[in-house]
């Protein structure tokens, strides 16, 4: 009887502090369920939106020219300073002219000898045609000195070509730019013997401005540019490793005829002014084609969207000013530039997310309005 007394009492001690307990936690779950939680709202925009293609690429001269001597002699002159600017046309370098000249005077002289014999034979032609006619010479000595004059005349005709030709090789030993451009550092210096064969220039030229970039993108894109290209020329930029824009933009000028089996990518061209040089040729870049533009496209702060298991996702703000809470919105994201994403579906404009405050939020908090970092007040209407 003693035992079952004292279990009792032991049980109403025992049950009244876990009641209250219960209670306890009860109550302060109910408060923290109903916790306010501040964020900062921004409105849903619409404004046109500009629709990118990002891709990798590399800076390529427009035109690249290793200058090689086209005869064989000693290198007397350089007429350039290594990392100098050059027209077409500009002096560059000669070749010792002396061993030319000589072929050349060589080339004359033979010229002027066989035109003294061509002139002479003429002469015994003119005379033996009276005497043939006379029956003094016969036929057989006319036809012999009428084949003499043609003969001398094609020797007169091979002069000709002979001094024409030391002309040219006279001309090589003088070179010139072909190509507007800046030199590099030359591979040759003053003195030494060069060939027309030597597989090493003098220098190369490169052409700096207009510049091209060769980049790749998806073969998944191909339809689209070529789509967006019969509309019109695409416009295509250049950004630095930290995607900071590059000044002056270029044109889409070609797409490659074929298909990298092995990456599944399609190779274009675009050509760029590049007046400031600040695109070097071999120099890495990223590029970022503009195929069209989203005329009212959809559009919130990179910082709204949030990413989950399910995929993207926006906390969006629902209810009076006085009793607000928020509703998780999948989203789908066409592209996010600029600190800006385009939104697909999912969000309509004027309505309210949250820009900040959101690693507290789950589906249905309550939340009121607080103002940005920066001070200023929350954006609360579009």
């Amino acid at each position: 009887m003693a035992v079952l007394l004292l279990a009792a009492g032991g049980f109403w001690w025992v049950h009244p502090l876990h009641s209250a307990a219960t209670a306890g936690k009860t109550e302060a779950g109910g408060r923290q369920g109903a916790q306010v939680i501040p964020v900062v709202a921004t409105p849903v925009a619409r404004k046109d939106v500009p629709i990118y293609l990002d891709g990798l690429g590399t800076v390529q001269a427009l035109n690249t020219v290793t200058i090689h001597v086209r005869v064989d002699g000693q290198l007397t002159q350089l007429a350039f300073t290594e990392g100098q600017d050059v027209r077409t046309g500009d002096f560059l370098a000669e070749v010792d002219p002396s061993p030319f000249e000589a072929t050349l005077a060589q080339a004359n002289a033979k010229q002027k000898q066989d035109q003294a014999q061509l002139a002479n034979a003429r002469l015994d032609l003119v005379r033996d045609q009276d005497m043939v006619a006379r029956k003094v010479i016969s036929q057989q000595q006319f036809d012999t000195q009428k084949s003499l004059v043609a003969q001398l005349d094609a020797t007169v005709a091979a002069d000709a070509a002979a001094i024409q030709s030391a002309k040219v090789q006279l001309g090589y030993t003088k070179i010139y730019s072909p190509i507007d451009g800046r030199i590099g550092i030359r591979l040759v210096d003053k003195g030494n013997i060069v060939h027309a064969n030597d597989p090493t220039g003098l220098i190369v030229i490169t052409q700096l401005h207009p510049i091209n970039i060769i980049f790749t993108l998806p073969e998944q894109n191909l339809d689209e540019i070529r789509r967006e290209m019969a509309h019109g020329e695409l416009t295509v930029f250049a950004l630095d490793r930290d995607n900071k824009p590059m000044p002056g933009e270029g044109k889409l000028s070609v797409i490659d005829n074929q298909i990298d089996t092995t990456t599944g990518t399609i190779r274009l061209k675009a050509t760029f002014p590049n007046d400031d040089l600040r695109l070097w040729p071999g120099q890495f870049v990223n590029t970022r084609l503009q195929l069209t533009v989203r005329k009212g496209g959809v559009i919130v702060p990179a910082a709204v969207i949030q990413r989950g298991p399910e995929g993207s996702y926006a906390f969006v703000i629902k209810g009076a000013d006085d009793n607000l809470n928020v509703e998780v919105r999948p989203v789908k994201v066409a592209q996010t530039q600029q600190g800006e994403s385009l939104i697909e579906e999912g969000l309509e404009p004027g309505e309210r997310v949250v820009l900040e405050g959101q690693y507290r939020l789950q589906a249905n908090s309550k939340v009121k309005l607080a103002k940005p970092a920066g001070g200023s007040k929350p954006q609360t209407t579009p």
